[in-house]
């Protein structure tokens, strides 16, 4: 459809992008604004606290299974918590090797592995040793969820001994905090790449793709009958969202830079800066209350692991304040993983190796888009950006590699009409503006319907003109890719070869996953038109693409929603993957209160099909499409599937609450049903979609007795409080972020509101 970019016009993009990122703020490793302070920190009391808590230090060879996480969106630790010999290890969200990864294989397809492509990894490791601490007693190891700090107390010789963890945004650090009575002992900064050291707490390296990076330790090596001993670290990279400067600021020099932020931190003090940063993480965290009834006080007073492990072993018995602290903690990840840098990939900032299994990269085609369905629903937009900025960093080269190897004729997922145009991204992705495995030709409109569902929550008129290069992109790459053919003497278009990820044959036409996602993107790209006013001839053609799309039936042989266009199953029945239902979920084409019986009844039916058990990502997903067929049970079911203790290596929750993949022999953390479960926790409560809001469509038995969840998001841009009885909706605030008119369900109660935004209106369903 167009000319491949000249080099000209590439750098002309990255400029253009480059000014969007800066006007958004994106944060880099750079040095921070001076901090204004509170006097004190406003802590929640320990007694209301929601807390994870354990009564031993994490096995440092089960750091990613027992650690816990801290992070502030660029860098992250988990925390071992040993009295007398304390590990932690940190990771860089931006410590990438690899780069453009732009010349072909033999199959038309990008190298996918750790030197072209490149991997995420560690940063470093820190250790504090307090020699004498052993033989401890009244240890508690807690992950403080409404203060966001990771605290260790315990007994040694009859003194009352306290650490506090935390990585503060606004100070850009990490931070230790020992106090209680005097402390001997040391710290020391281990490389894990081999750097070496320069001097005794500072580290640098530089990867063969130009990147510099450092660790710095500032506070001493060593102390000695001290009390109130503070360790600051800081580190980073010289990475830049920027195509032009091919993602590097080579005028930086790491290693000063750590050394003025942890220095200038140290100088502030303990006090000021856990107050800072409390102040800093409670104005998110404090925005979203969730309160799903009272568990029985002989679960309350269990350890977490214990408490997974019971709730796991009596089925019967609700412990509805165990699953509120997971819907939490996922808010929390998001706090901590997501602050306006780059996003979270397979596993967030949380690492403990240097070869984390795929890479720990950005997958197109569920993980990366999962990650991101909590923020607009729990009350933390601003965290959704960071998926924005990064896609809109890497769209110059993405439209520079599409147009010149998309058509490659090596690649079976090529366009056969030779035509090419827009931008397009393959199931891995890196932040150099690189592809790994395979190309993904839905990957695109993937991102973009997510990109669209933001605006869909906060009506931000200015963001969707920021992404609207983005949308636009899209739409050509796919006006040039679909075909044309006639299916019951109607000629409507279709996806060229494709496959439905990721199972089934390579080389159909026309997949339900291709189709409805296309489907979504032009709808969206056409409502960007006319919110923008830009570009009305061209969204009338892409009106006219859209009207043409063929679209999925249910199939005469098996009764499900069709995968591929035929009535026949055409890969695993079980298969983890949903790809045919992505017009259900997180689409809209397909929904419940106006779709066609006989659609709805192949949606469902195809959902029994896959089944009741998977990895905790797809058993997230099951959930939510459960939600949206309003099967409380069955939703419920599944998320006490993704709650299952991980045991012998099984798939299910960790005992610090990450989600752990079943490799076999071993697991791995992903982030993605931490964060995609909760999310469909809150869809049970509230379904929303612009022009409808429905309360309760989905509440599970468990939570039915009573309670209220305040600050949920709704698409349309609204946000909710909610309050319930015996299953029924007592009272709901609604709120305009930018919404002006809704219908509000609950059950078949109905009214239609309208409210200027900032406006809100109190409803009482009878």
């Amino acid at each position: 459809m167009s000319n491949p970019p000249s080099r000209r016009t590439f750098f002309k993009l990255g400029g253009a992008v480059g000014a969007g990122l800066a006007f958004s703020g994106v944060p880099v490793f750079a040095a921070s604004a001076d901090v204004l302070r509170p006097e004190v920190a406003d802590l929640v009391p320990d007694d209301r606290a929601t807390t994870l808590w354990y009564p031993a230090p994490a096995a440092e060879d089960k750091i990613i299974e027992q650690g816990l996480p801290i992070g502030n969106g660029r860098i992250g630790a988990l925390v071992g918590g040993d009295p007398a010999a304390d590990f932690l290890y940190l990771a860089d969200a931006s410590l990438w090797t690899g780069g453009a990864n732009d010349v072909l294989e033999d199959d038309g397809q990008f190298p996918y592995e750790r030197e072209k492509f490149g991997t995420l990894g560690l940063l470093a490791k820190l250790r504090i040793s307090v020699p004498a601490h052993t033989g401890v007693t009244d240890y508690r190891r807690t992950l403080d969820l409404s203060n966001g700090v990771v605290v260790i107390t315990y007994r040694y010789q009859g003194v009352r001994y306290r650490r506090e963890y935390f990585a503060s945004h606004p100070d850009d650090v990490v931070v230790i905090r020992l106090s209680g009575g005097p402390v001997t002992g040391s710290v020391s900064l281990e490389p894990t790449r081999g750097e070496t050291m320069a001097g005794a707490a500072a580290f640098t390296g530089t990867f063969g793709n130009g990147l510099k990076y450092t660790c710095t330790v500032a506070g001493g090596t060593t102390f000695s009958g001290s009390r109130g001993v503070v360790i600051v670290l800081s580190g980073g990279t010289n990475y830049v969202p920027d195509a032009a400067r091919k993602f590097l600021d080579a005028s930086l020099d790491p290693l000063a830079l750590a050394k003025q932020k942890a220095s200038k931190a140290l100088r502030a003090g303990g006090g000021a800066l856990l107050a800072t940063h409390v102040a800093d993480y409670r104005r998110l965290y404090d925005r979203m209350s969730v309160d799903l009834g009272q568990s029985p006080p002989a679960k309350r007073a269990l350890d977490t692991w214990s408490r997974l492990l019971a709730r796991h072993d009596d089925p019967a018995t609700p412990d509805p304040e165990l699953e509120a602290s997971y819907l939490q903690f996922g808010r929390y990840l998001t706090i901590t993983g997501s602050r306006d840098g780059l996003p979270m990939g397979l596993q967030g900032l949380w690492q403990n190796n240097n070869t984390p299994d795929w890479m720990s990269d950005y997958h197109t085609d569920i993980n990366v888009q999962m990650n991101y369905w909590l923020a607009d629903r729990a009350a933390l937009p601003g965290s959704f950006t960071a998926l924005a900025d990064y896609c809109l960093a890497q769209l110059p080269v993405w439209t520079d590699s599409t147009n010149r190897l998309f058509n490659d004729p090596r690649n079976r997922f090529r366009n056969t009409s030779g035509k090419i145009g827009g931008w397009a991204v393959a199931f891995s992705t890196n932040i150099y503006g690189g592809s790994g495995w395979w190309w993904h030709p839905g990957g695109n409109a993937w991102l973009c319907n997510s990109l669209w569902d933001h605006y869909a929550f906060t009506q931000d008129k200015a963001y969707l003109a920021r992404i609207y290069p983005l949308l636009k992109g899209a739409c050509e790459f796919w006006e040039a890719r679909l075909l044309p053919m006639t299916v019951g003497g109607r000629e409507v278009l279709v996806d060229d070869h494709d496959w439905s990820p990721e199972h089934g044959p390579q080389d159909t036409r026309g997949n339900t996953y291709s189709q409805e996602i296309v489907w979504d993107l032009f709808e969206h790209y056409r409502e960007a038109v006319a919110v923008l006013g830009r570009d009305r001839a061209y969204g009338d053609r892409i009106a006219g693409l859209q009207r043409k799309l063929y679209l999925p039936e249910v199939s005469p042989t098996t009764g499900w929603l069709e995968e591929w266009m035929s009535p026949d199953n055409l890969g695993e029945t079980t298969h983890r993957h949903l790809s045919p239902l992505i017009g259900f979920f997180p689409g809209d084409r397909i929904a419940a209160d106006t779709a066609p019986k006989a659609l709805l009844d192949g949606v469902r039916a195809l959902l029994i099909a896959r089944g009741m058990d998977s990895y905790g990502w797809a058993t997230a997903w099951r959930s939510a499409c459960w939600a949206r067929l309003k099967d409380a049970d069955r939703a419920y079911q599944l998320l006490l599937t993704v709650l299952r203790p991980s045991v012998a290596n099984g798939n299910g929750t960790a005992p610090n609450f990450f989600d752990m993949y079943s490799q076999g022999s071993y697991t791995i953390f992903q982030i993605d049903a931490n964060l995609g479960a909760p999310a469909a926790m809150v869809e049970m409560l509230v379904y929303s979609r612009p022009g409808v809001l429905e309360l309760l469509p989905a509440l599970p038995a468990a939570w039915a007795g009573s309670g209220r969840v305040t600050g949920i998001g709704a698409r349309g841009g609204f946000e909710v409080d909610l309050a319930w009885r015996a299953g029924k909706v007592t009272e709901a605030v609604i709120r305009s972020v930018g919404g002006t008119r809704t219908e509000v369900r609950a059950g078949t109660w109905q009214r239609t509101i309208g409210l200027r935004p900032g406006g809100s209106v109190t409803v009482r369903p009878t």
